[in-house]
């Protein structure tokens, strides 16, 4: 279990094992199953948390994302793309959410 996990699902790692065994196995099959990159699904997977209204995704995959070199700014632009297709309030948002790991 990854130490960086968020109290609510460090909880339900520890105390339901293989139900997270199961999604973390559905998480690697779903990044082999295609042709993108590791550094492409992390913004998609951003993007998507962001889309989603997530604040706690969001935050999960700024982490990741710093932890695996992607830069401040490839982070911010993913939250400026938002803003044609999910509207200027949720890019706004995503952006705040983004920075309060950076900032």
């Amino acid at each position: 279990m990854p130490d960086k996990l968020p109290s609510a699902a460090q909880k339900i790692a520890a105390n339901y094992p293989q139900a997270w065994k199961a999604y973390e196995d559905l998480g690697s099959a779903c990044g082999q199953a295609g042709p993108l990159d590791a550094r492409t699904q992390r913004l998609v997977k951003l993007a998507i948390a962001a889309g989603g209204g997530s604040e706690g995704a969001v935050h999960s995959h700024v982490r990741r994302a710093l932890d695996e070199g992607l830069s401040a700014d490839e982070l911010r632009h993913v939250a400026l793309l938002a803003a044609p297709t999910l509207g200027f309030p949720r890019a706004a948002a995503a952006l705040s959410w983004i920075d309060d790991l950076l900032d």
